[in-house]
């Protein structure tokens, strides 16, 4: 058994992981979701496309080849992130690894099949406004493709290194790269282009999350050990050998929670990427919910009446505007309320309204037309969510019909249709099944002084779940990776067990840099991508 100062070399665990691979039973069984998935992803696909007639086969090479890179990020996602969801059972040898990772890429799709999009659509808005109007443009699939490979790219690096790096900073980090480069390249200050505040209320939670594990976990292991004087929750896993039945369901429940917590908020990353995708590469079949009924129009319609009526007493009877478009972009770009904003708003609601009510609902939108009244609801829903702090002063009963309206155009422009969170699901799971033994002996082994036992493992999953679960129903993108590392780091410390500090400082250098690094990498890809575009 390990002292607290030394782990012991060439253990039976280190050879089980060496030899271990994912399975017949599990193989088979992830098999047969996998060609599942993919027949039921073909046949979803093919019968959205079945309404676009394209003059070449261009647009449907270009959505293949970035429907591949931005599947290829989710599986990489699953190295890091969803194999810290099974570290602890297959560490303590509750579950075997096949079974650890069919199970827990399962309750992953579970999670991602739930989740609300809210965190998909969070990481979207810290885009520069105008790549997002001009995804269908070379600028914006240029964007695109260099948050995706540069993000593929340091996820693999980190991989490969063993370290439990954050795809969360990756993506965070990348999107800064690519607003600052925008800016360069227009001539401007470099830094206009990216929504700072957005930035700084995600960078916030990634922060702060990796916090409440350690403590969380710590605090949580001390009461495991106040309420719980079982021995043997507090020993190390002897050769490989499952832990008593009751220690293995903890485990196990843990291992499912975190599972799931993971797959509705991490899974979530990529989807708001693949949505851009669509929308820039096929507008005609995902540029507006199709799914929003002739009723829900009607309804709209109504709605909109209410909302143009109540824009009315903020609108500067002195204003003049050549065009809301540009006036609208501007404001949500700069965050600068002008006299022609509020103006500029009620036209371009009573210019969404007459367009619906002319065509009855959003699928018999002309295909010309889709991309254009797509781009006037999110800057419609983009300038409300901004007035509140940058605009007048609104009644909280106005406040009420801005929400009321708000609501229905995201419904209408932010929605990921089934078979793109079947994709992600699927991707994750592969990705953990190739990739899952570095991060499960960081996990167990690198980070405390001494293995890590049952009691351990529970309170940071416990905590991890927790944690993920709560940043989720707020929309904010947290880290697997940091908060489950960081509780397993809390646990040490309560235990009085160490840390090895070559492994913690690793990982908090993998911590800084990442985002540099990132936006390094990706605007020098956008700036690539951007000339081969031209």
């Amino acid at each position: 058994m390990a002292t607290p100062a030394t782990l012991p070399q060439g253990s039976l665990l280190d050879e089980k992981l060496k030899k271990s691979s994912p399975g017949k039973i599990g193989g088979v069984i992830f098999l047969i979701l996998l060609l599942g998935g993919v027949f039921y992803i073909f046949n979803q696909l093919s019968s959205d496309l079945s309404t676009v007639h394209a003059s070449s086969i261009f647009p449907y090479f270009l959505l293949g080849v970035a429907l591949l890179i931005a599947l290829g990020f989710e599986f990489v996602n699953g190295f890091h992130d969803t194999a810290n969801a099974v570290a602890t059972v297959i560490y303590t040898h509750s579950l075997e690894p096949h079974a650890a990772v069919v199970w827990s890429g399962l309750w992953n799709f579970i999670g991602v099949l739930t989740s609300s999009g809210a965190v998909a659509y969070s990481v979207i808005t810290l885009l520069p406004v105008e790549l997002i109007l001009k995804v269908s443009k070379g600028s914006g699939f240029a964007m695109v493709f260099a948050l995706l490979v540069a993000a593929i790219l340091w996820n693999l690096a980190t991989w490969w290194r063993g370290l439990p790096a954050s795809s969360s900073h990756t993506m965070i980090g990348s999107i800064i790269g690519v607003g600052i480069t925008n800016q360069i390249l227009h001539g401007a200050s470099g830094v206009s282009g990216v929504d700072w505040e957005q930035v700084t209320k995600v960078f916030k939670a990634l922060f702060f999350s990796p916090l409440v594990g350690f403590a969380g976990a710590a605090l949580l292991f001390f009461l495991f050990k106040l309420a719980l004087r079982d021995p043997r929750l507090y020993e190390a896993p002897k050769g490989t050998e499952p832990p008593p039945f009751y220690i293995r369901a903890l485990l196990v429940l843990t291992c499912t929670g975190v599972s799931f917590a993971h797959g509705s908020n991490d899974g979530q990353k990529g989807m708001g990427l693949i949505m851009l995708i669509l929308v820039g590469t096929v507008p005609t079949a995902y540029a507006l919910n199709h799914a929003v009924s002739t009723s829900q129009v009607q309804t709209f319609v109504a709605i909109s009446q209410q909302t143009s009526g109540a824009i009315s007493n903020y609108v500067d009877k002195n204003a003049v505007i050549a065009d809301s478009g540009p006036e609208l972009e501007h404001f949500v770009s700069t965050h600068q309320f002008q006299s022609g904003t509020m103006l500029a708003l009620q036209q371009t609601i009573n210019d969404i309204q007459n367009e619906v009510t002319r065509y009855g609902s959003l699928g018999k939108v002309p295909s010309e037309m889709q991309s254009n009244v797509r781009n006037q609801m999110y800057l419609v829903s983009e300038t409300m969510r901004l007035l509140p702090k940058y605009g007048p002063k609104i009644s909280d009963n106005d406040k009420k019909v801005f929400t009321n309206y708000k609501s229905f155009l995201d419904r209408s422009t932010k929605f990921i249709p089934t078979w793109v969170k079947v994709a992600v699901a699927l991707a994750l799971g592969l990705g953990t099944m190739v990739g899952w033994k570095r991060i499960v002996v960081t996990v167990g082994e690198k980070i405390g002084k001494t293995h890590l036992t049952y009691a351990q493992g529970a309170s940071a999953e416990l905590v991890a779940m927790c944690t993920i679960l709560a940043a989720d129903n707020f929309g904010l993108p947290v880290s697997t990776t940091h908060v489950l590392s960081s509780g397993i780091a809390g646990t040490m410390a309560a235990n009085k067990s160490g840390l090895q500090m070559s492994t913690m400082r690793d990982i908090a250098l993998a911590w800084v840099f990442t985002l540099p690094a990132a936006a390094v990498l990706s605007g020098v890809l956008y700036w690539l991508f951007n000339m081969l575009a031209k």
